[in-house]
């Protein structure tokens, strides 16, 4: 599949992704038997479980900041490690980690950080622990992608399922090029991303704090 090279400008109302379509469709059409059938309650019910799905899956628009320095966050909800030093999984280097927990009422469509080429993409089959926890950087089910930008600056942004979530999607592909702000996958249901960056980041978000894909500044590359 190919990567969506826009931020979402341009576009109106209320957008689904479209990889949500066939999570909506099985509620919806379960909605429309039951009103057929009579069954009211039931029809009722899943008419609302349809419009949570679609909910669920929202797309909006977003803007990345201008500066050519900044990184973004690569998705919507609450920041849980803001510039922890650790040794990153992939390369093995020292690097400032940033993790952001996705609940299910957050957008869950994930948004490129940085310009530059996808340089490796690693998926790991694994367990499903809930996201906010420390050992679902490693053990959970994830999918993380290398970046590498000019002056050979390099990030790792990793998509890792949660405790309900049960489908990781990434729409990138190994030695594309993506741009920020740019819309590269989701998680279905409560998951998380982990950012690597360079030891040397200027980190801008702090533990607790909210942030939205494509447009919250985490920090700027050195």
């Amino acid at each position: 599949m190919k990567q969506d090279n826009t931020s979402g400008m341009g576009r109106a109302g209320f957008v689904i992704a479209k990889e949500g379509y066939p999570f909506i469709f099985a509620p919806a059409f379960t909605t429309v038997v039951l009103v057929v059938l009579g069954l009211t309650l039931p029809a009722l019910l899943f008419a609302v479980l349809t419009l949570f799905v679609c909910f669920f899956f929202r797309d909006p628009d977003r803007t990345a900041p201008p500066d050519p320095d900044a990184i973004v966050s690569p998705a919507d909800g609450r920041v849980i490690i803001a510039g922890e030093r650790v040794k990153d999984p992939f390369d093995d280097k020292e690097t400032l980690k940033i993790s952001i927990f996705m609940s299910i009422f957050n957008v869950h469509v994930n948004r490129i950080p940085f310009d530059g080429r996808v340089e490796d993409i690693l998926y790991h089959p694994g367990k499903f622990f809930s996201a906010n926890l420390d050992k679902a950087s490693v053990e959970n089910e994830h999918n993380a992608v290398k970046i590498t930008a000019e002056k050979n600056r390099s990030l790792w942004v990793v998509q890792i399922a949660g405790l309900v979530a049960r489908r990781i999607i990434c729409t990138i592909k190994k030695a594309e090029m993506v741009h920020k702000g740019a819309r590269f996958g989701l998680i279905c249901f409560g998951s998380r991303l982990d950012l690597y960056l360079p030891a040397d980041t200027e980190i801008k978000i702090s533990k607790g704090q909210k942030a939205r894909a494509g447009e919250t500044i985490l920090g700027y590359m050195p």
